[in-house]
């Protein structure tokens, strides 16, 4: 009796899984993203478009804004990280992600301030690498919600000024959205 069920549970996510092939999605995501030696956690916004390509595996594209502080303020790392993510589905609500970004990110410095020299601020093209998990919720025909977590390790390279050594720009991502049916 419960081979029937397994059997009839993995048909079941089988087909549910076929389905995903062909879709594509595209809707705006929010998140909460804390890099390890920001001064604090800050929102992210942006939009995506998920593609299925066959029957557990999908592709992500996404292009989003996020600024932080770092050093107390000293300073202030803008970025518009482009991401590609590969999609894989072991059940057909639950996903694992694992892709590269291009973060161009322009960093300032706020030095006079705190009684420092100033240093020029500068603008940088960053290449990072991220993996996570997530859950895709239908919402009808119309679209799905899409929750995740995601952690990102990226480096910036910070001009040197006294307490800046050894900063640290990795991040974690939680984010949520709604992707239209296309």
């Amino acid at each position: 009796m419960k081979t029937r069920y397994c059997c009839l549970a993995m048909a079941l996510a089988f087909a549910a899984v076929q389905a995903r092939a062909q879709d594509i999605h595209l809707g705006p995501q929010l998140g909460i993203y804390d890099a390890r030696d920001a001064d604090n956690a800050t929102v992210m916004g942006g939009v995506a478009l998920r593609i299925g390509l066959m029957p557990g595996l999908g592709v992500e594209g996404s292009v989003n804004y996020r600024q932080e502080d770092y050093a107390g303020g000293k300073v202030t790392a803008r970025s518009w990280p482009v991401m590609v993510t590969g999609l894989i589905y072991p059940l057909p609500f639950a996903y694992g992600a694992i892709g590269a970004g291009w973060y161009n990110t322009s960093l300032d410095y706020h030095l006079a301030q705190f009684g420092l020299a100033d240093v020029p601020g500068s603008t940088q093209q960053r290449f990072g690498w991220h993996f996570g998990a997530g859950v895709e919720l239908p919402m009808g025909r119309g679209g799905e919600l899409v929750g995740d977590i995601r952690y990102v390790f990226l480096n910036y390279n910070f001009k040197t000024f006294p307490g800046s050594a050894g900063l640290n720009s990795d991040f974690y991502v939680i984010t949520v959205g709604y992707y239209f049916r296309l």
